[in-house]
């Protein structure tokens, strides 16, 4: 088994890496099986969903005047479009919506490869594509490197004679897409949405579509389809309605909020047409600068009127905070575990709006989620766990102009998202990158609120998640800017500013810039001592990464006089048992290994596997990683017939643990079958 080991960046410490060596053949996989679909973020169709004939046709009139796009008809068995659509327009638009349209019309008519995309940040669109990359069995992607698998996705999309649609859903930055639209191929297509109009998303053969608000017709069509889905079509009338769709500006978001509220209250179109235009103090909560695409009335009103209305149904006095706290997360959603931590309960026992003080309990929390939902404020949903609950970016922006004071609710989501955070990220891919970019729209949002006062405890997870993940270039970027941070805001010689430098220095060696990685983590060493002093775990893990990267430049020697040294001070300071220790004779038993000392590695080694089973326990990571070293230090000594057994152990626990379809998984199958092709 290989890996670096997990980086650990506690607050106070040091970024510590394990270094493994890998031995291990490069993987087979398995023929894909067509289609392939990789659509876990598509939204849910939304209620009385209309089709926007206008806005489809469009699209199809521009691939019949050679502008690059086809809709595949249901009785082609190719897809011919090609080039890429860009659906631009303002928040609550319903761009999602057409563009999850053609994804399913494309999922229907059986298309080889459909691949939705949270097109907010590189971080996710780079796990996205090399998700996509393993389903098709894109050549070069070996599930090594993200980043690498992503790159092959690109290139297979180029060649491949299979019919494919990728939806790059929700840009809100162009340069997040810089170097990831997919190609121009001959059978594909993209599609993207965003809010944004830049010129650069027009460039490079694509071609943009503006969506609108809708019709009249449709406005009114959406309100009597909703209220009679609802059981309310008592409360339409259609010259009411025609009304109402006018004073709303046609603007879908918030034709949804109203129609949500009217079938909550049985209140009649023409009642809630009199409600809204007399709501002129809490249009005051809501400045018109949240109109950023001139709707004419800003959509704050509606959302007000939702809000209160919610704010008196069980569990009353809790949709107001809770509100405010999803509008701090990521849109494209977060796992609704956060609303059981005791964080997120106390919070809203202290901000309900009525009764503050009254304890909550986990499942009032998840209650004002289903309330919530009902009112057309967020979506909640358990199709995936990984990002549940969602809420649309126009009424979090709005929500959060309504915060007087963001710090409390922001402790409280960085609480609640570190709560949630599992140990060990092997096996919770999905997860893992909801979390992340959940902290960094809190970031975003909170700035520095998140570094006290408890430190940026949560902002480092999720810079350590990036290295576990592979994502080294990344990594570099954000532990850059984390080092920046935590100079401004600490000083430099924090122990926090500390860690930051180290885990970027982590990232370095990691990313393969290895003299880079050396010359700040001998930087930091020397500042760790003096800030420190010589035995505290701290200098003992700067120490350590220091030989890690010795190690990685070839500098053995060096690397094998540091870890002895870091051995002994880590079993005087910490003791026989701890996780540090384990980690120092692992990393010295790897320099052993590479200097040609096999027996000196094996003993070692054999050491670190009891103490790790009896410390970790028989299933842990890093237990598997330990058996893995062994394994290949037997093989190294020409112990084959042992090496093999163990591997075997390695393989058994490895399934159990991780799956049989884990990357790590197949690698250690194809390694114990080339160690057995060689005896």
């Amino acid at each position: 088994m290989v890996g670096s080991g997990d980086a650990c960046a506690d607050r106070g410490g040091i970024a510590n890496t394990g270094i493994y060596i890998d031995l291990r053949p490069a993987p087979s996989r398995p023929d894909p099986v067509w289609p392939i679909i990789e659509v876990s973020s598509l939204p849910v169709q939304a209620s009385a969903f209309q089709p926007r004939p206008g806005l489809r046709q469009r699209v199809e009139a521009a691939h019949r005047a050679g502008r690059d796009v086809v809709l595949t008809q249901p009785d082609q068995q190719q897809a011919l479009g090609r080039g890429t659509q860009v659906l631009a327009g303002g928040g609550g638009v319903g761009k999602s919506q057409l563009a999850a349209w053609f994804a399913r019309q494309a999922i229907a008519e059986r298309t080889d490869v459909v691949v939705w995309v949270n097109a907010a940040s590189t971080d996710q669109i780079v796990t996205t594509y090399a998700a996509a990359a393993t389903k098709v069995a894109a050549p070069g992607a070996d599930g090594t490197d993200p980043a690498t698998d992503a790159k092959a996705f690109l290139s297979w999309l180029r060649t491949t004679d299979r019919a494919w649609l990728v939806v790059l859903d929700d840009i809100t930055d162009p340069a997040q897409v810089r170097g990831w639209w997919p190609p121009h191929g001959r059978t594909g297509w993209t599609l993207a949405t965003t809010r944004r109009r830049d010129a650069v998303l027009t460039g490079g053969g694509r071609h943009r579509i503006d969506v609108d608000v809708y019709s009249p017709t449709e406005s009114v069509a959406y309100l009597a389809q909703r209220l009679t889905d609802g059981g309310c079509l008592h409360l339409f009338d259609e010259s009411t309605a025609h009304q109402l769709g006018m004073a709303l500006g046609h603007l879908p978001l918030a034709l949804s909020h109203a129609a949500a509220y009217m079938i909550d209250q049985e209140e009649s179109c023409a009642a809630y047409l009199d409600r809204y235009t007399s709501a002129a103090p809490l249009a005051k909560l809501m400045p018109a600068e949240a109109d950023s695409d001139d709707y004419g009335i800003p959509v704050a009103v509606t959302l007000l009127l939702g809000v209160d209305a919610a704010d008196q149904r069980e569990p009353v006095g809790l949709a107001r905070p809770a509100l405010g706290l999803a509008a701090l997360l990521d849109p494209a959603g977060h796992p609704d575990t956060l609303w059981t931590t005791t964080a997120v309960t106390d919070y809203l026992a202290s901000h309900r709006s009525t009764g503050a003080g009254v304890p909550v309990t986990a499942e009032q929390a998840r209650q004002v989620l289903r309330l919530l939902d009902r009112y057309g404020l967020i979506a909640h949903t358990s199709a995936d766990t990984a990002r549940s609950v969602r809420i649309h970016a126009q009424t979090a922006r709005a929500t959060r102009e309504t915060l007087t004071d963001p710090s409390p609710v922001a402790q409280a989501a960085a609480d609640a998202l570190r709560a949630v955070w599992p140990d060990i990220d092997h096996g919770t891919t999905d997860l893992i990158t909801a979390l992340r970019s959940n902290t960094t729209t809190l970031a975003e949002h909170a700035g520095d609120l998140l570094w006290h006062p408890d430190g940026p405890t949560l902002l480092y997870r999720a810079g350590i998640s990036l290295l576990n993940a592979g994502l080294h270039t990344t990594a570099v970027a954000y532990w850059q800017h984390m080092t920046d941070q935590a100079t401004r805001l600490l000083g430099d010689d924090h122990p926090d500013t500390l860690t930051a430098r180290a885990s970027l220095a982590a990232s370095y060696r990691l990313a393969g810039r290895t003299a880079d990685a050396i010359a700040l983590e001998e930087q930091v060493l020397v500042d760790t001592v003096r800030v420190l002093g010589e035995q505290h775990p701290g200098t003992l893990r700067a120490r350590g990464n220091l030989a890690a990267s010795y190690r990685q430049a070839g500098h053995t020697a060096d690397a094998i006089g540091l870890e002895e040294q870091v051995l002994v001070d880590t079993v005087r300071v910490l003791g026989e048992q701890h996780p540090d220790t384990l980690i120092a004779r692992g990393n010295l038993a790897a320099s052993y290994r590479q200097a040609g000392r096999t027996a000196d590695a094996i003993g070692l080694e054999e050491q670190v596997l009891v103490d790790t089973v009896r410390v970790l326990g028989e299933q842990h990571p890093d237990t598997l990683i330990a058996r893995g070293n062994l394994a290949a230090s037997y093989r190294q000594a020409g112990h084959t017939a042992d090496a093999i057994a163990l591997q075997e152990q390695v393989l058994v626990d490895t399934v159990r643990v991780l799956g049989e379809q884990h990357p790590e998984t197949v690698a250690m199958g194809e390694a114990l079958r080339a160690w057995k092709s060689t005896t």
